[in-house]
């Protein structure tokens, strides 16, 4: 009884770790998706709407925001656990707010900025607005 009990506690100690990372891994997937599909609102909403919207992007909280001028509309889409806003891309000089404020107006250009995520394990990627098509797409970031 022993000896199986010792075989189901190391069986049980090599497999924690390996879950772990795959529970991280689908947390990160999960995120960016979420990220690209809030963006994709925002761009949306400017657009069908012709309205301007703030995008305010938080990394110190986790947090994305959209504010329009019709009233009570607001947005916000807090990271899960584990996952974190690591930039916003193209990178501000130093000094600058540490809130990134993004104004997207109806028939402008959408701007080409990226939002990088990283999750416990090192794992990267990045949500980048496409100026061309206004839609967002999802990149993996090697590690080096």
């Amino acid at each position: 009884m022993l000896v199986v009990a010792t075989i189901i506690g190391l069986i049980a100690g090599v497999s924690v770790p390996a879950a772990s990372a795959g529970l991280d891994s689908v947390r990160l997937s999960s995120a960016t998706q979420s990220v690209a599909a809030f963006l994709n609102a925002a761009v949306d909403r400017t657009e069908r709407r012709e309205e301007p919207v703030e995008l305010a992007i938080s990394p110190s909280e986790n947090l994305l925001r959209l504010v329009s001028n019709d009233p009570g509309f607001m947005r916000e889409l807090k990271l899960p656990d584990g996952i974190t806003l690591e930039a916003v891309l193209p990178a501000l000089p130093e000094g600058s707010d540490p809130v990134r404020r993004i104004v997207l107006m109806p028939g402008a250009t959408v701007p080409g900025i990226g939002i990088q995520m990283a999750n416990r394990h090192g794992a990267r990627r990045i949500v980048r607005l496409d100026p061309m098509t206004g839609f967002p797409r999802v990149e993996s970031v090697i590690s080096r």
